[in-house]
């Protein structure tokens, strides 16, 4: 059992289960989990707010993507064909996800990324995401959650541009957009 431990933390994983690190002090400078308050949880982040505090602080329409992992229509986003240069931001906390610059129109009626802000080549330990395995529809997908919060932001998919391949497909409910200042 070790040497597949061992085998397991050589491998590029992306994200650590929250039952890998559990009840440790610290992992790679993400905090365990502490409490019920936060079980599970493997981010630096504010303390959790309760399901009727997001009600107040979210729209209902923010609400449903972040906090019970919706989808908005495809094409009804503001940000969807938003071209102006800025940060997109966590609704819900805050946190810096996505930079215009790689921003790209997909075609997919969602806006799309080709990576997270931080990333620096296939590295995402910088960034303010966390990639999950998702199948609640089956097969399974990649969703993409806010590092600090936990917020479902959309998906991510292998089909996306050059040179990584990816194309993150964002709720625009999910974001708020803050303009450069030239």
């Amino acid at each position: 059992m070790a040497r597949f431990l061992c085998a397991l933390r050589s491998l590029p994983f992306r994200e650590v289960p929250g039952w890998a690190v559990r009840g440790r002090a610290d992992q790679g400078g993400l905090r365990a989990s502490t409490g019920p308050e936060d079980a599970g949880s493997l981010t630096k982040r504010k303390p959790v707010l309760s399901k009727s505090e997001w009600q107040k602080k979210l729209t209902p329409e923010q609400f449903h993507v972040t906090r019970e992992k919706g989808t908005e229509p495809p094409f009804s986003g503001i940000y969807l064909n938003n071209k102006e240069s800025g940060m997109y931001h966590c609704v819900c906390c805050d946190s810096p996800l996505f930079s215009s610059e790689k921003k790209y129109c997909s075609g997919t009626g969602w806006p799309s990324f080709s990576e997270a802000h931080g990333t620096s080549g296939s590295d995402e330990s910088n960034t303010g995401i966390l990639r999950r395995v998702d199948t609640s529809l089956g097969p399974a997908r990649t969703e993409v959650i806010c590092k600090q919060c936990e917020a479902h932001l959309g998906h991510v998919f292998p089909d996306g541009p050059g040179p990584t391949g990816q194309r993150f497909c964002i709720n625009s409910v999910a974001l708020k957009f803050k303009p450069s200042k030239h």
